[in-house]
């Protein structure tokens, strides 16, 4: 628990935060309906759509999260030269968020995960992406557009999605150029990258991540802590903090007692977004000057206020 004085404190200081957030930017696209009979041709619902939009995803749904805390979010990604990419553009102007450190990449589709949504029931989800790696000489002109802005940032996010900006080297630069400035660096992993995000401030995976790196179940009160306590050792990082669905979430830091935090969500409509959130807030709150484990609060909580929405929604 915080004591509301502290809590107050923290949420005056929400404000003129400056966060670069690299890593996979993508769009979510919602056909939303309601089902009215199954069809003739396959046993399918057919869902009539009552309403079509774009919310951003991955990446920059931490920055609009970031967005809506009260700082200003740097997006630093790849799009593609499509329809798709020019509706993210737009949805960065419409937010005014700063549009100078997304590359367009002629060889690559913007990423889209365009949802089907009868109600509250999702139905299907059809996903466009690019999954390998950029170029080098892609990665070396995010590298630059980070150092250029360096001395005005509080902090650095990694969110990695696997879609390939987020390369060993790319991340490797960023830490060391983060820990040289002493910049707090956070990092939202996916398994193919795991173990490169060495020596950050915070790691933050969930726990199918966890179990598939380290190739164990995390299930028991034993198993949380052991898999705690191996991410520590393997990441070198200041902090890991675990996601545990509904079991809430599990803190932990060198030398010092683990922490457990269990969830806030009252009544859970959709988990998707969530892990955006919480890296997201958590980050933001370390800023302000909050310990990890009133920041931790803090973040747990808006998880389970996003988790009571249908879609990506931010805080």
């Amino acid at each position: 628990m915080i004591k509301i004085k502290k809590l107050k404190q923290i949420e005056k200081s929400f404000s003129n935060k400056k966060i670069a957030v690299i890593g996979d930017m993508m769009l979510d696209g919602y056909f939303w309906g309601n089902v009215t009979r199954i069809s003739p041709e396959a046993p399918v619902p057919i869902v009539g759509v009552d309403n079509e939009f774009y919310k951003f995803g991955g990446a920059a749904n931490v920055a609009i999260n970031i967005l809506k805390l009260g700082g200003t979010p740097l997006p630093i990604g790849i799009i593609g030269n499509d329809e798709d990419g020019k509706i993210f553009s737009s949805l960065l102007t419409e937010y005014n968020i700063p549009t100078n450190g997304i590359l367009i990449d002629q060889t690559r589709k913007t990423t889209v995960k365009t949802r089907v949504v009868a109600g509250t029931q999702h139905i299907v989800r059809i996903d466009k992406e690019s999954k390998g790696y950029i170029k080098k000489s892609l990665a070396n002109k995010l590298v630059k557009l980070l150092e250029e802005n360096i001395s005005d940032l509080d902090a650095i996010i990694l969110q990695d999605y696997n879609k390939g900006v987020l390369t060993p080297s790319l991340i490797e630069t960023v830490i060391d150029i983060a820990n040289k400035n002493n910049k707090i660096i956070s990092v939202d992993p996916k398994f193919l990258n795991f173990r490169n995000y060495k020596n950050v401030t915070l790691f933050k995976p969930n726990k199918k991540e966890t179990e598939d790196i380290l190739g164990m179940q995390v299930e028991t009160d034993a198993d949380i802590s052991k898999a705690g306590k191996q991410l520590l050792q393997i990441l070198n990082a200041r902090y890991v903090l675990l996601t545990l669905g509904e079991k809430g979430i599990a803190l932990f830091e060198k030398d010092k007692k683990e922490i457990r935090i269990p969830t806030k969500a009252r009544k859970v409509a959709d988990v998707s977004g969530a892990g955006d959130t919480v890296i997201s807030t958590l980050t933001f709150a370390l800023c302000t000057g909050a310990n990890i484990k009133e920041a931790a609060y803090i973040a747990n909580y808006a998880a389970g206020l996003v988790c009571e929405e249908v879609g990506i929604v931010p805080i």
